[in-house]
């Protein structure tokens, strides 16, 4: 059963500091890429950001270049999303999506996507 689960998200002041998790199981996982999408409240779903299988390639939406990081830990089947510098504007239901393939491809499907996390920024 392929499942990808969220995990870390919560309330936080502006300006803080949150880190998610998305374990994965039930696929070859480090044959996919794995993305970090957000949905704020009456918007559209957003990828923000995507490591590519073998970690040879990252890259981040423009608003969240130099305050979130993604990383991989192909031995824990689990992909990391370090966010600083929250912003109101980051409020938003995280997801996790895998994408199989080498190459992360923004304008492609996902195949397997997780329920998601909530993040809140808020003072």
């Amino acid at each position: 059963q392929v499942q990808l689960v969220e995990s870390g998200g919560g309330l936080v002041q502006p300006g803080g500091s949150l880190r998610l998790s998305c374990a994965a199981s039930g696929f070859t996982y480090d044959h996919y890429n794995i993305f970090w999408a957000r949905q704020a409240p009456g918007k559209e779903r957003e990828r923000v950001s995507c490591i590519s299988s073998r970690d040879v390639g990252r890259y981040y939406q423009d608003s969240v270049k130099g305050r979130f990081t993604i990383s991989r830990d192909n031995a824990k089947n689990t992909v990391y999303l370090q966010m600083n510098s929250l912003q109101y504007e980051d409020t938003a239901v995280y997801y996790c999506a895998a994408q199989y393939g080498s190459s992360c491809r923004g304008g492609d499907a996902m195949d397997y996507w997780g329920k998601g996390t909530l993040v809140t920024v808020s003072s």
